[in-house]
């Protein structure tokens, strides 16, 4: 049995996200990128109508892979605090995985680019704070977990904790990796949120 070669758009979105991970303080032109891909120009605009729409279409590989996991998460465990760990170490195993998505969903790569694209990146995390939030509210509801501060509060925390481990694995250019300690590290965020781990 052959394995099934990537479609000329995944190949794509691969060599610009190898790109962002291997010139993290570079622009990507279409031309490099062309260049990478070893096809003109105008190919990759056969495959794609504009630079913008390749940064999307990352973006939602990244929504993709992250919330139908999370889902697979809500689906296997009941317990909200198993739940918030599974989420925390999922979203920052992907973030490991995927360096140069990294510089995508902070925004880094997106700096002179469009401004309707930085809100797009920035929807991955608001998604993710919604899920976390309802989590909360589940747990106080359904097990009777009393966070030490409100549900709203208690997403935004956490989240500063996801968003903090990523962004310092870009700016490390990928050396800190964002999983590291994360069991010691998931006990002060628990601490934090339910007064005990």
């Amino acid at each position: 049995m052959t394995e099934q070669q990537p479609s000329r758009r995944e190949t794509i979105l691969q060599a610009l996200a190898g790109l962002l991970e291997t010139d993290p303080g570079a622009r990507i032109t279409t031309a490099n990128l062309a260049r990478t891909v070893g096809v003109t120009e105008a190919a990759l605009y056969r495959h794609f109508p504009s630079k913008r729409k390749m940064f999307e279409s990352l973006i939602e590989f990244a929504e993709d892979a992250v919330f139908s996991r999370c889902q697979l998460i809500l689906q296997d465990q009941d317990d909200a605090r198993v739940r918030l760990q599974q989420l925390a170490h999922l979203v920052l195993v992907f973030a490991e995985r995927n360096p140069g998505l990294c510089r995508v969903l902070t925004g880094d790569a997106l700096v002179g680019e469009d401004e309707a694209l930085r809100r797009r990146s920035s929807q991955f995390f608001e998604r993710l704070e919604t899920q976390v939030r309802q989590v909360l509210k589940e747990g106080e509801i359904r097990q009777g977990l009393r966070p030490r501060t409100s549900a709203a509060r208690g997403a935004d925390w956490l989240l500063v904790f996801i968003e903090g481990r990523i962004q310092r694995f870009a700016r490390s250019s990928f050396l800190r990796l964002p999983t590291t300690d994360f069991d010691e590290s998931w006990a002060l965020v628990a601490e934090g949120l339910w007064g005990t781990p």
